[in-house]
């Protein structure tokens, strides 16, 4: 490791499983001191068992203002600053196409999902912009997906969240410069327990047929949560000082696969 977040401060959403679990570990081992919002009680305990001093969890819901500000309020009793939030906590709809999803699920999978994936994000930037906006070094990092960019990274709830994501992004990084960098990370396909919609439970997948995930890219990778972790780093530390209303992709090079054609 290289201390390029040494004396910083951060507050991650959905850090107790996952990308979000490794990003905390790479954000500690950077130097960093990390404040976790995290929904399991399990998982809040387990993190702080293994990062002692260095990691402080909160059990709360991303969907409620006031679980936020409680977070923020207590990275700041603790360590007396903020420097970084990193919008991770989010939900998947399990690739259930909208043809397979009967009409009286619709309306609760939507609010399911939006209200974590993308209300979720505004309630945690909302109560850490003014604390952010007094470091010298502040910066958002958004939990993007591949979904924003090329469809089949999940089905249309998740693909909508995530292009919301992307123009929050966008629109946040206009809003708060020069104060506040605002980016994000795209992964792709990932081993993790992302948790899908109760909604949609027994409902069919689309699924991606015929391909594995180390087959759906070009560098015939399946990543890890680990393997996305540094792009996080980079984007919250001084070295992407030039950045803002970026997404970098995390994807094994999506982008460039071109075509393929199955005889």
């Amino acid at each position: 490791m290289t201390n390029l977040l040494k004396g910083r401060v951060a507050l991650i959403t959905g850090g107790g499983s996952g990308i979000g679990k490794a990003v905390v570990k790479r954000f500690v081992g950077e130097g960093a001191k990390v404040c976790v919002l995290e929904f399991s009680e399990a998982r809040v305990k387990s993190l702080e068992e293994q990062f002692g001093e260095n990691v402080i969890g909160i059990q709360g819901d991303v969907c409620k203002y006031e679980d936020n500000q409680r977070a923020v309020n207590t990275a700041l009793e603790r360590w007396g600053q903020l420097d970084t939030f990193v919008g991770n906590a989010g939900l998947f709809d399990g690739r259930v196409a909208l043809k397979d999803m009967p009409i009286t699920a619709i309306d609760q999978a939507f609010d399911e999902l939006f209200n974590v994936n993308v209300k979720g994000v505004l309630f945690g930037i909302k109560a850490s912009v003014d604390e952010l906006t007094k470091s010298p070094n502040g910066t958002v990092v958004l939990t993007s997906s591949i979904a924003a960019f090329h469809a089949g990274g999940g089905g249309p709830l998740y693909s909508a969240s995530k292009h919301a994501t992307l123009g929050l992004i966008r629109q946040l990084a206009h809003e708060f410069a020069p104060d506040v960098r605002v980016n994000g990370v795209a992964p792709g396909v990932t081993a993790t327990d992302l948790t899908s919609l109760s909604s949609l439970e027994g409902f069919r997948s689309t699924g991606t047929p015929g391909e594995s995930p180390k087959k759906r890219n070009p560098l015939n990778l399946t990543p890890d949560p680990e393997h996305h972790a540094g792009a996080y780093v980079f984007l919250a530390s001084n070295m992407s000082k030039t950045l803002t209303g970026t997404v970098l992709p995390s994807d094994g090079g999506m982008d460039v696969r071109g075509l393929r054609y199955q005889d």
